[in-house]
């Protein structure tokens, strides 16, 4: 059992409220003259112990909370406005002085003031706690007393809960990027409030603010993805063909390429020659007879002189 030494104090109810040591003395030796429920009253703000109900629990920030990676943690995921949570803050209280004796940090996180947190850790549901242990984050969702929340470090309960994949635990991109999310509306939200609240700006402007901002800021990510996009894969400028030939070739390379144009020119005048016989057959036969006729024609002439 846990040995439990504390300074006298004064009982409130369940607790005992701790006095610092000396405060009495030297009041005494000052000669005070107030009234002894003054004093009490003076005593109990001059207390570190018990300003405030959150004695013995660490509070966790966007700044801080890289801090639960290491070691063994509770945490309480909680709203001011949310009845269960003030039901559960007297249990978490006195479960938070145990935790020196359990070696495990007690923390809370008010989601009204650390909404980047509530998306890096998916809080759907308030009070939510998790138990993490040397950066591995497990849901508690068990009974919520001072008893079974001792139970469950003491007895090591945890083991028989699945922890969180990496791909959804709090450091993960995936989740990085949820918590900037939940941060962007949470400052849309505040600059909307100003804009109504102290600007006096109609809802409709307001909306009609955010408008404008949404495709000026979408024409600008366009145009730098474009930038980058044409930076790293740039475009291929149209160039002319570059035939073989056209390079400069050795003496008997160029005028073997030479003879094998012409043959080919010849080729490809001798077919259209047989292309033009074949087409105009009675011109062919008229050339032919104008030829005889030119030739017979002297002899004729001979013969009949």
């Amino acid at each position: 059992m846990r040995s439990e030494q504390r300074a006298p104090g004064l009982e409130v109810g369940n607790r005992e409220l701790t006095v610092a040591p000396g405060t009495v003395t030297k009041m005494a030796q000052s000669g005070s003259s107030l009234p002894a429920f003054i004093v009490w009253v003076l005593l109990l703000c001059e207390t570190p112990g018990i300003q405030g109900l959150w004695r013995h629990v660490r509070t966790i920030t966007d700044k801080n909370w890289k801090e639960l990676l290491e070691g063994e943690w509770m945490i309480e995921f909680y709203a001011p406005w949310c009845p269960a949570c003030q039901n559960l803050q007297p249990e978490w209280e006195d479960f938070a002085e145990w935790g020196e004796d359990l070696e495990v940090n007690i923390a809370k996180v008010d989601v009204t003031e650390q909404p980047g947190l509530s998306g890096r850790f998916i809080i759907t549901a308030l009070p939510t706690i998790y138990h993490c242990r040397d950066g591995e984050f497990r849901r508690y969702q068990g009974p919520r007393t001072k008893k079974d929340f001792i139970s469950f470090i003491n007895d090591k309960e945890w083991k028989n809960i699945e922890p969180i994949s990496s791909w959804f635990g709090p450091g993960s991109f995936l989740m990085s990027s949820m918590s900037a999310l939940f941060q962007l509306s949470m400052w849309i939200r505040t600059c909307h409030n100003y804009f109504t609240e102290d600007l006096k700006i109609p809802v409709w402007g307001s909306y009609a603010i955010f408008a404008l901002a949404t495709l000026f800021s979408g024409l600008i990510l366009g145009l730098i993805m474009v930038f980058v996009a044409d930076f790293l894969c740039p475009s291929k400028t149209n160039k002319p063909l570059q035939y073989p030939y056209s390079k400069k070739l050795p003496p008997e390379s160029s005028h073997l390429l030479k003879k094998l144009e012409q043959k080919q020119e010849e080729d490809e005048e001798d077919h259209s020659d047989d292309e033009s016989e074949n087409k105009n057959p009675s011109k062919k036969g008229f050339s032919q007879t104008a030829m005889r006729q030119r030739i017979v024609s002297p002899l004729s002439v001979v013969d009949k002189s």
